[in-house]
């Protein structure tokens, strides 16, 4: 198995001549439009390693949910995550789907964190396929707070995520209401198994779920681009595997909210129980898909 950059450095290159000048994160830019001159080559690297049965079950659902967003509800994705891969194999998927499949895919905006944008030109030049809005993960704030040393560094950072942060949730509050699909990612990063951690949901999806009016769970089976433990994310490994996304009938975000937390008690964290509500229905649903796959 090879690499990424390995395996497709040249396209990999020409894709680059594609990719926009784009500016550091700002105020001003947090929210950005996907770049339709590098899909191509994305789809290539995406077909390639795709195997035979890949595809997007209960299509249905989706339709329902794009309907919803379409008629002006505030309508929320939350897909699990196991690949840099996810993302476009997702895209990918839904433009074969035909042209509502198509007009799904125009519509999904992912929530996508500041290192995506800033780490080096060939992951921005990946992540600019995709219609995003930036923002500075928990995660990242809290490494701001624990490796910055000097102490007006440490306050200028902070005071910068802080600001990112504010600037792309009123960001989100306009395109949520213009039709767009949200994509968050739960866990907040890649599930990587030789970290437990890495699937466990973040508190912050609470407050997500909390101003959106619908969602829909979205699972997924297989993975084509698997992490390699002792690299970055260029490094990552390419292996052929069919994809397989399954999305739940749309809910109603305040009564998947008020049932989680009615069922808690006074001393729990019931914003970690909502996320954590959320984890453990995607965890089934992916093991309801595996087993029909081993059948």
């Amino acid at each position: 198995m090879e690499s990424l950059t390995a395996r497709y450095k040249d396209t990999i290159l020409r894709m680059l001549s594609h990719a926009r000048s784009s500016p550091k994160v700002s105020l001003d830019n947090v929210y950005q439009e996907g770049n339709k001159h590098i899909l191509p080559f994305i789809d290539s690297m995406v077909s390639e390693n795709l195997e035979p049965g890949s595809g997007i079950r209960s299509f249905e659902h989706l339709e329902r949910l794009a309907g919803l967003s379409r008629d002006g509800a505030k309508c929320l994705l939350l897909v699990e995550h196991y690949s840099n891969f996810d993302l476009p194999a997702f895209s990918y998927l839904l433009r074969k789907m035909g042209p509502e499949g198509e007009r799904i895919a125009d519509s999904v905006v992912a929530i996508a964190g500041i290192k995506l944008s800033e780490t080096n030109m060939v992951v921005t030049a990946f992540t600019e396929a995709y219609s995003r809005l930036v923002i500075y993960p928990s995660r990242s704030i809290d490494e701001i707070k624990a490796n910055i040393v000097d102490p007006i560094k440490r306050a200028t950072e902070t005071m910068k995520a802080n600001a990112i942060n504010l600037a792309s949730m009123r960001e989100l509050a306009r395109i949520r209401a213009d039709g767009k699909l949200i994509l968050v990612f739960p866990a907040g990063t890649r599930f990587r198994p030789w970290d437990p951690e890495s699937k466990k949901g973040v508190r912050e999806i609470d407050s997500y779920i909390r101003t959106f009016d619908y969602m829909s769970l979205v699972s997924i089976n297989g993975n084509i681009l698997r992490c390699n433990p002792e690299g970055e994310m260029l490094d990552d490994v390419l292996c052929r595997d069919r994809i397989i996304f399954s999305v739940s009938d749309p809910r109603n975000c305040d009564d998947f909210r008020h049932a989680v937390r009615s069922a808690a008690a006074s001393s729990d964290d019931k914003k970690q129980l909502v996320v954590d509500a959320v984890m453990a229905e995607l965890e089934s649903m992916h093991e309801a898909v595996e087993q029909t796959l081993k059948a």
